[in-house]
């Protein structure tokens, strides 16, 4: 484990004194400000206030939770199901709750005399899902927000850290189209922060749907900073078309032409362009025969016009089996951007499509530039709840967790398969970002219950692991003794996922053991740590805010964990804990 005296790209603490002590030598030269108080009145009153909106807000969240007496008086129906909700509440929290309720009448037809709304009339697009809508009534009852649910802020990739995968982000544009459409000012400014710190880290493809909740909802700066990023990157003028508004896709083309260097100007055939353009619009009218017409006069090929690619991501299904059987393609051609038909289909997710491809040959094995295959792509966009959810006799399979199914059983057919086969450069960056992210929250995890996080490390092999301490010095310097000459590609990548594969499984641990501290955890790296060296960046008064709100993180600490300790999933450790697992005051 790294020195406390030696500079390293992750946190590390040599003991539990650390967080007890908020004057140690690890706050230095700053030292922590005491928290501000107000005067309080001659009978308590102050205390007496916090102490009476505290028992509101638990009161009335009991009002939301509470299932053995229903006193809700009317319901929303949110994927299907109803949601009973006390209108009064939301009519006090939201003008738009207030004008709906003011016009009378109901979406649908009442029950037991209850009116009846429907979310997908309220939100265009039926955009919030159960989960995030309940968050958000939660927040609206109790004025607190409570922590995105596990199961649908997180993927099925086991090398994923979870801080911008396509689940982690859905949930956040999910929460954002409830407070933009239902009006509540002070929870779009805190999802809007939360979504600006997405937009840097999350695939360019992922950041589409940020993009398109800023234009809905109108929020400028987050806006801009998608249609920069966006800019910046090589996603195709396809894209744009079918899934941006049209002024949006305007603005981000002449952004790349303003930025493009004279000197490298593209020759573009137009004549060549118009005919891709012709057979793109007949595959979007599912005119196979069409499309073999225009083949024959125009003088191009399927692969020159990426049609396989092009119906894999907007066509039916049985679209892409004519194409197919027309035997004239390449079905593991690449892209632009290194994918496969098959990859493309991974990202849409429809088994159809996917089943289509593997039958003509498909390899399942092929790796896109940055090192993921079909099934990695497939998991990382599939949360958990549509993957690890039972399903039951008769019922439709879901359709993420068939895809992974299906890819995985054809990537067990082939002996070659493994992960060790990536030797991309890119995927080694991708690994060290996950790294990052992993040693940071371990480190943190280590300060606030170190006997528990030593025993989960030990349990997961962490130990045996060599520390990843950011990139090598090799990239900005010329100083040779830092590169190992004999490590190869191949053996970087093993060393890389060896670390990530024991990291990620000290953190699963910590998730199923000590649930609510690692909500705790997670919650604080994703809203107050932007970056591995939070406590040291800003001014002097920025430092000690920060710090402060460290210090603070102590009692939320202090309290999950006397929840985790109370659970009966804590039996396991709790004989190998210390007396420094909990927090000192």
């Amino acid at each position: 484990m790294p020195n406390a005296t030696e500079p390293s790209s992750t946190i590390s603490f040599a003991s539990s004194s650390y967080l007890s002590n908020c004057s140690s030598a690890y706050y230095a030269p700053v030292a922590a400000p005491s928290p501000p108080v107000r005067p309080a009145a001659p009978d308590g009153g102050t205390n007496l206030e916090v102490l009476s909106l505290s028992k509101l807000s638990s009161n009335l969240e009991r009002l939301l939770v509470d299932t053995e007496f229903d006193c809700t008086d009317a319901e929303i129906m949110v994927e299907g199901a109803p949601v009973g909700v006390h209108r009064c509440i939301l009519a006090a929290r939201s003008r738009f709750f207030r004008e709906l309720f003011s016009r009378g009448g109901s979406g649908g037809a009442p029950r037991e005399g209850k009116p009846r709304f429907d979310m997908d009339e309220l939100v265009p697009g039926g955009r919030v899902g159960r989960e995030a809508f309940m968050v958000f009534l939660s927040y609206l009852y109790t004025g607190k927000l409570k922590p995105a649910p596990q199961d649908v802020s997180i993927c099925v990739d086991r090398f994923c850290a979870h801080d911008a995968c396509p689940p982690a982000i859905g949930f956040a544009v999910e929460l954002m189209y409830a407070s933009s459409v239902f009006q509540i000012v002070e929870l779009v400014s805190l999802l809007q922060r939360r979504l600006l710190n997405f937009v840097e880290k999350a695939l360019v493809e992922d950041v589409i749907p940020i993009l398109q909740v800023a234009s809905h909802s109108k929020l400028n700066q987050l806006l801009s900073h998608c249609v920069q990023r966006v800019a910046r990157s090589d996603l195709d003028d396809i894209a744009l078309e079918k899934k941006l508004p049209q002024e949006v896709a305007d603005e981000i083309r002449s952004l790349r032409r303003t930025s493009q260097p004279k000197e490298s100007n593209v020759t573009v055939d137009p004549v060549h362009e118009k005919r891709i353009k012709r057979i793109h619009r007949a595959l979007d009218s599912d005119d196979v025969e069409l499309v073999k017409l225009l083949l024959n006069e125009s003088g191009v090929n399927l692969d020159d016009t990426y049609a396989l690619h092009y119906a894999a991501a907007y066509c039916d299904s049985k679209v892409i089996a004519e194409l197919l059987d027309l035997g004239s393609a390449n079905v593991n051609l690449k892209n632009d951007k290194g994918y496969t038909p098959l990859h493309v289909a991974a990202m849409r997710r429809e088994p159809k499509v996917i089943v289509s491809l593997l039958t003509k040959g498909a390899s399942a094995l092929e790796t896109a530039a940055d090192g993921q295959n079909a099934v990695r792509i497939c998991r990382r966009l599939t949360r958990a709840k549509d993957y690890f959810t039972r399903t039951e006799q008769g019922q439709e399979s879901n359709k993420n967790k068939l895809c992974i199914d299906i890819l995985e059983r054809e990537m067990r057919r082939n002996p070659m398969v493994g992960e060790d086969a990536v030797t991309s450069p890119l995927l080694a960056d991708d690994l060290h970002m996950k790294l990052l992210y992993l040693e940071n929250r371990v480190a943190f995890a280590r300060l606030f219950f170190p006997a528990e996080a030593k025993v989960a490390m030990e349990i997961a092999h962490a130990d045996t692991t060599s520390e990843f301490t950011g990139l090598p010095k090799s990239r900005s310097s010329s100083n040779l003794r830092d590169v190992d000459l004999n490590e190869t590609p191949v053996v970087q990548n093993k060393r890389l996922r060896s670390r990530v594969d024991a990291l990620t499984k000290t953190v699963e641990l910590g998730r199923r053991y000590f649930p609510n501290c690692s909500q705790v955890l997670d919650k604080f790296l994703e809203d107050d740590l932007p970056d591995l060296f939070y406590l040291q960046k800003g001014n002097p008064d920025e430092q000690k805010i920060k710090k402060l709100r460290f210090c603070e993180l102590k009692e939320d600490v202090k309290k999950a964990f006397s929840k985790d300790k109370a659970g009966s999933l804590l039996s396991g450790l709790s004989s190998l804990s210390s007396s420094s697992s909990s927090p000192k005051d």
